[in-house]
């Protein structure tokens, strides 16, 4: 026991699994507990049972899949863009532009969608194209970082190899980095994920997930609120460990 409570101590895989486990345990036993008064604030398991039992039977997967659809259209389009930005940012003309667009990270999310739906009225673009500006702005400042950090000696030793200069920024940042933004993409989908449910909450008429907390929000169905946040945790992890494995297993080195 003093083992696992000492700080930077190496411990086995199935120590680790012993430990998640153990926490797993008390935290569903905290859950019943916490839960089995008459008067309580967070729903009981049986509440939340019923709610993933009603979300289901009002079409959940349907729901879930729209919510994916719009995720999957949202983050391609600002990583096309985002790419754009992020290698234009070594040529002294653009870099400017590109280091202006970082800065609108700082705007507002409802000041954002109140000038989208002036131009966009169809109701799935308007949340598409709100989320794809904002993801641009954060993917594009990830992207810079990542060039910002690439060691002069790599910018260097391209040079020895008689690298024109944009071979350099071919070789070195676009080819030489790929593993890096596929890792920014995964940490931004977390955002993605998680500003989502909030988009379609604004914009419900499309449907989706969001739609489903905003109409369990009205009727304060706490049960429906519970289950549909541990789905919307549980696909988040999922897609998280998805892109992690798929960097791995491509490139390789990116684990040494």
């Amino acid at each position: 026991m003093i083992k696992f409570l000492t700080p930077f101590e190496k411990i086995s895989r199935s120590q680790r699994t012993i430990i998640a486990l153990s926490w797993t345990v008390l935290l569903i036993l905290i859950w019943f507990i916490g839960t089995s008064g008459q008067k309580h604030l967070f729903p009981s398991p049986a509440q939340v049972f019923e709610g993933f039992s009603g979300l289901y039977a009002e079409g959940l997967v349907v729901h879930i899949f729209q919510s994916l659809a719009l995720c999957f259209m949202s983050i391609a389009l600002a990583i096309v863009i985002a790419l754009l930005f992020a290698y234009s940012w070594p040529i002294p003309l653009l870099k400017p532009v590109a280091e202006f667009v970082t800065k609108f990270r700082f705007l507002p999310f409802t000041g954002l969608s109140f000038y989208i739906t002036l131009v966009i009225h169809e109701a799935r673009n308007m949340q598409i194209w709100i989320m794809v500006i904002f993801l641009t702005t954060f993917l594009t400042t990830s992207l810079i970082a990542v060039i910002k950090d690439i060691p002069e000696e790599e910018f260097d030793h391209a040079k020895t190899l008689k690298c024109t200069r944009w071979e350099v920024l071919w070789q070195v940042i676009v080819l030489g980095r790929i593993d890096y933004v596929i890792d920014v993409i995964r940490q931004n989908l977390a955002i993605t994920w998680m500003m989502l449910v909030t988009v379609e909450s604004i914009v419900v008429a499309s449907g989706g997930l969001g739609f489903l907390i905003k109409n369990s929000d009205k009727f304060m169905n706490h049960g429906r609120i519970i289950a549909l946040q541990i789905i919307i945790l549980l696909i988040g992890l999922l897609l998280d460990w998805g892109i992690n494995f798929l960097r791995k297993a491509v490139f390789r080195y990116s684990k040494i």
